[in-house]
This record gives C-alpha cells, sequence and structure tokens, in this order.
C-alpha cells in the first residue's frame, strides 16, 4: 500500500519566497548585513580544487584568501594559477584568524579528521564528497560543529545546478503527480584508465557507491525527501585493478572495497528507489534517475552536472517530451554550495548542501554494504531536512535567498 504524502515531500523553509522574512528579519534588513564577504580557504589542491578555484571567486559572497596542502608547492602553482594571495600548509591555515570557512578538499580518508581540526579551530567547513569515511566521524564531526558554533556542509552541491532544480520545480508543482518509485543507475569501469593517481578510489571510502553514490542519493533526497530503509548486495569482483593512465600506468591496485553495489530503498514518503552504483560494467543504456510518479515519469539529468537534459512523460501519452531548463548554473557550477553556506553564515539562514544532509547519505551508503553483509534491510537512525530550492530569480553571482 502506498503511504499518504509527508511533509518531507513537501517544499520546506517557506520564508525563502521573495518578500518574505525569517526570524523577524526583511530582506532588506539582512542585507544589510551581509556586506563583509566570508573569507575562505582551501585545504588539498589535487585535481579537484582547480574548478573551485575558478569558480568561488564569482560569487559576490566569496573571498578565497589562501589554499593549503600537505605538499606546499602544490598550494604554491595552484595560487599562482588562480591569483590566490596566499599558499601554505595545512596547519598554517587553520592558524590563520582571518579564515572563516574551509573547504576540504583531501582525499576521502582524511575528509573526517581534517574537518574535525578545522571545526576545531573554530572555523565552518565544507567537505568534498563523502562527508566522512566512517558514521561515527561523522557524528563526532557535526557534533562537535554545534558545540563550536560553526556549521559543516558537504559535497555534492549539483543537485542545485539548473536541471536538477527544474525537476524539483516540477515534482513540487505536481506535474508527475505523487512520487511512487525512482531508478538510479551510475555504471562504468572505474577511474584507473584516466585518474593520475586512482589508488583511493579501491580503498575505504572509495568504490563506486561512496565515489558516486553521493551524487545520486543526494539528489533522490532533494527531489523525494529522507530514507527510511535500505536493502543492498555488494561485491568486489576484481581483486586488482592495473593502471592504465600516466603517471602510474601498469602499477596494480589492491581492491579494498565492493566495486558492485545494488539496492533498494524505502523513502519516508512511501516512494521505493532501486540503486547500482558499479565499476565493473564496461558499457549499458540504463537511465541515470527516473522518477515515477502516480500521474506520469520524470527523466532526471545526469546528478554529477550542473544541467540538462530532462524529460517528461504524463499519463500515457506516447512520446518524451523535453524540459526546458528554467534554472540558473547550468555549467559546471562547483562551489555553489560553499557559496550558499558562505550566505547562511552571515543571514543565520539553512544553507542547502547541509552537514545533515551530507551525513544521511553517508549513514545511507554504509547501510547499503551493512545489508548486502547482514542479509537483511537497515533502518536508518538519521534524517535531514529536504533542502529547500533555490528560486528562480537569483542573479547568477548571489544567493540571497
Amino acid at each position: 500500500m502506498i503511504r499518504q504524502p509527508t511533509s518531507a515531500i513537501q517544499p520546506t523553509s517557506a520564508w525563502y519566497k521573495s518578500g518574505e522574512n525569517y526570524g523577524g528579519v526583511t530582506r532588506e534588513e539582512e542585507s544589510n548585513t551581509m556586506a563583509e564577504k566570508v573569507k575562505v580557504g582551501i585545504v588539498g589542491c589535487g585535481v579537484i580544487s582547480g574548478i573551485y578555484l575558478k569558480n568561488l571567486p564569482t560569487f559576490e559572497q566569496v573571498e578565497v584568501v589562501a589554499c593549503a596542502d600537505l605538499v606546499v608547492e602544490r598550494a604554491q602553482a595552484r595560487a599562482a594559477e588562480y591569483g590566490i594571495a596566499r599558499a601554505c600548509t595545512p596547519d598554517e591555515l587553520l592558524a590563520d584568524a582571518s579564515v572563516e570557512l574551509v573547504v576540504d578538499l583531501t582525499i576521502p580518508k582524511a575528509h573526517g579528521p581534517v574537518a574535525l581540526a578545522v571545526v576545531e579551530a573554530g572555523k565552518s567547513v565544507y567537505n568534498e564528497k563523502p562527508l566522512a569515511v566512517e558514521r561515527a566521524e561523522g557524528e563526532h564531526l557535526l557534533r562537535r560543529a554545534r558545540e563550536m558554533g560553526v556549521l559543516v556542509g558537504g559535497a555534492p552541491d549539483t543537485f542545485l545546478g539548473g536541471g536538477i532544480q527544474t525537476c524539483r520545480q516540477l515534482i513540487d508543482e505536481g506535474a508527475i503527480g505523487e512520487p511512487v518509485a525512482a531508478t538510479a543507475f551510475m555504471a562504468n569501469h572505474g577511474h584507473e584508465h584516466w585518474h593520475p593517481d586512482p589508488a583511493f578510489y579501491y580503498q575505504a571510502g572509495g568504490g563506486p557507491m561512496f565515489d558516486m553514490g553521493p551524487y545520486y542519493l543526494t539528489a533522490l533526497v532533494s527531489l523525494m525527501g529522507p530514507i527510511d530503509r535500505v536493502a543492498g548486495s555488494a561485491r568486489a569482483t576484481f581483486p586488482e585493478r592495473t593502471i592504465s593512465s600516466k603517471p602510474k600506468e601498469g602499477q596494480t591496485i589492491s581492491v579494498e572495497t565492493p566495486t558492485h553495489v545494488a539496492g533498494t530503498l524505502d523513502f519516508r514518503s512511501g516512494a521505493i528507489a532501486t540503486v547500482i552504483t558499479s565499476f565493473d560494467v564496461w558499457v549499458h543504456s540504463l537511465p541515470r534517475i527516473e522518477i515515477y510518479g502516480s500521474e506520469g515519469t520524470l527523466s532526471v539529468p545526469d546528478p554529477n552536472t550542473f544541467g540538462g537534459p530532462a524529460r517528461l512523460r504524463q499519463g500515457r501519452e506516447t512520446e518524451w517530451r523535453d524540459v526546458e531548463v528554467t534554472r540558473g548554473w547550468t555549467q559546471n557550477s562547483r562551489g555553489l554550495g560553499v557559496a550558499d553556506m558562505a550566505h547562511a553564515l552571515r543571514s543565520g539562514r539553512p544553507h542547502r548542501a547541509s552537514g545533515q544532509l551530507a551525513f544521511h547519505v553517508l549513514d545511507t551508503m554504509h547501510a547499503f554494504l551493512e545489508s548486502s553483509a547482514a542479509g537483511h534491510y537497515v533502518h536508518l537512525d538519521s534524517t535531514c531536512e529536504r533542502p529547500a530550492p533555490l528560486p528562480a530569480d537569483l542573479p547568477a553571482a548571489r544567493l540571497d535567498d
């Protein structure tokens, strides 16, 4: 039996609407407190840092003042490339009193310890995905952040892009009726053919679920609300991988985490999703994400991107219709979640790519593996608010709602 929709599938935080107020503060009054930019530091200057360093300065609430890496020469190279004033060690970054928000772009197994050090230094932190490798790390991080009075956020922020935000609007407006089911598929043959140092993809905190699962699960939670229970099956198909990319071509990697994970999600709204993530598939013709509603079906764009295409079929229509992407940020806009969090630091409103959302996704990913090992459903203790949608008419550089 399909349960009736609950508040989990309704838009949250009505004060996001233009012209309304929050906590007795109008948007006009709030704007007077927003002049000072949030000074941001980057820790971890590897491959992914480039797009953050490119995008973050385009947001008017953000000023990137430093980048740090254990290999200082790497930080110096990024600073020179993107015109950042300071390159330093991670410890020096944490000691810099002017830095208010740190973006943690280290490898997955370092996310928990690095983010905790940031919080203990009295700074807010935004982690690349996953939030942490272990649940206990994530729980401790969120608890200490509350005690220290700072914020935690986490990637991915692709669900804030124009493609998925357009799909969110269609669902909220009832274009497919009540969401009753979904599918989410991510399958390829791993990263050792292109990444210069791919070993961490096959260690704890990697694999297809922890590497790519956050994009798919975050999108599903944004579109359908939080998850109640998980059933999963998982295996590591190949015990070793051979690197075919330079500079480590020919080296072998020992696989320490499952590389094919499949299962089902039961959402608190009553909807059910089927999920596959795999590094063991050469080719497939599966959709990325589809949402099946009581009145139609919505084909959702690749959640690893910010744009379209999106498609819709309602009722017994015989052809898909392309959906116009009506929201902004359709190009690679990594850093959008950081900018939204920076505005939250100034305004006091919730941020969308929150630590609670990232932890709920982390909890879900672990549940897939635990369910496979135990042979039964795993009920989640965590939950989160369904993140509020971005307003449709925000200027490109601003996130003031």
